[in-house]
């Protein structure tokens, strides 16, 4: 039998992006709050991308790096070039 070491329900506790070799930047200024990179993060760590067209200000979406895994999925599904994927400095 295979025993699991995270438990059920402890993935606030477990921080997982310590092994990430890259990082996501997001650039504000081509950024169009389209949300997809929000919606197709498998970590849900991307947030403040503010979906609604009406908001005028450029708010920079956040990324919570202690579960972010550098997987750059949401450099491949921005569609306007606003994120980029950079080396993770040691």
């Amino acid at each position: 039998m295979i025993i699991p070491h995270a438990k059920v329900g402890s993935s606030l506790k477990n921080k997982t992006g310590g092994w990430r070799s890259q990082k996501p930047i997001f650039n504000p200024e081509l950024c169009k709050k389209c949300g997809l990179c929000q919606l197709h993060c498998p970590e849900n760590c991307i947030s403040g991308v503010e979906m609604d067209k009406k908001v005028e200000e450029r708010s920079v979406a956040k990324t919570d790096y202690d579960f972010c895994k550098g997987c750059g999925i949401c450099a491949k599904v921005c569609p306007f070039g606003a994120i980029k994927m950079v080396e993770e400095e040691k």
